[in-house]
């Protein structure tokens, strides 16, 4: 049994978090070993990263750097063994995070990016010329204002959290981008749906690469 990799991407409000769990369930109940994890994060090293990126000011080349480094590690230490040995990993974010939040919304050149993802990670894991990406990419796709009000009634934002929604409406074009760029490995999600509808979407994108059933 081959190891599957699934990122869970957005903008901060959009929902995904309340899924995450949820599929990770799903698929130990259909007989999946399951890694959750996320990012920046995942490791001890990349959780100290977490919080400078999250609170330290800095700018985005800095950002970029500290988060592929972080992700080095992550993919190292914890993506490419669970994979090597046959399990699911879900992540919440990955490399397109980076594109959309340092790429689009704050202004960092997209070759540029490009070449530290290869610098950062290729070679790690199963494919010795290339750069890991999830095999499933679940964008869940939200109005920035509708984001925003969700951000606003849950928690005390974080320095991204805490941009306008000129940088948010930034950051999901790059979404699109990249959706556009590798649309075979992402699936949109209509994330200003209902939590049942939104569920009910993300079972069928995992479905539809044979690892559950089509109405589990």
């Amino acid at each position: 049994m081959h190891g599957f990799f699934i990122s869970f991407e957005g903008i901060d409000g959009a929902g995904k978090s309340s899924h995450i769990e949820a599929l990770a369930q799903a698929l130990r109940a259909a007989g999946r070993n399951v890694v959750l994890t996320r990012e920046p994060g995942g490791t001890a090293l990349a959780e100290q990263v977490r919080q400078l990126l999250l609170h330290q000011a800095m700018d985005a080349t800095t950002e970029a750097l500290l988060a592929f480094a972080a992700r080095r590690d992550h993919v190292r230490q914890v993506i490419a063994p669970a994979l090597a040995r046959g399990d699911v990993v879900i992540s919440d974010r990955f490399t397109d995070a980076t594109f959309a939040y340092q790429g689009s919304g704050r202004g960092m050149d997209w070759n540029t990016l490009l070449e530290i993802e290869r610098l950062a990670l290729a070679g790690i894991g199963e494919k010795a010329d290339s750069v890991l990406k999830p095999d499933l990419t679940l964008w869940f796709d939200l109005p920035v204002q509708v984001a925003a009000r969700r951000l606003a009634a849950a928690r005390t934002p974080d320095r991204f959290e805490a941009l306008d929604e000129g940088f948010f409406a930034a950051v999901s074009a790059g979404y699109a981008q990249r959706c556009a760029q590798d649309g075979a490995r992402f699936a949109r999600i209509d994330a200003a749906q209902g939590l049942d509808a939104v569920w009910q979407q993300v079972q069928q994108a995992v479905a539809a690469r044979g690892l559950l059933q089509p109405d589990a």
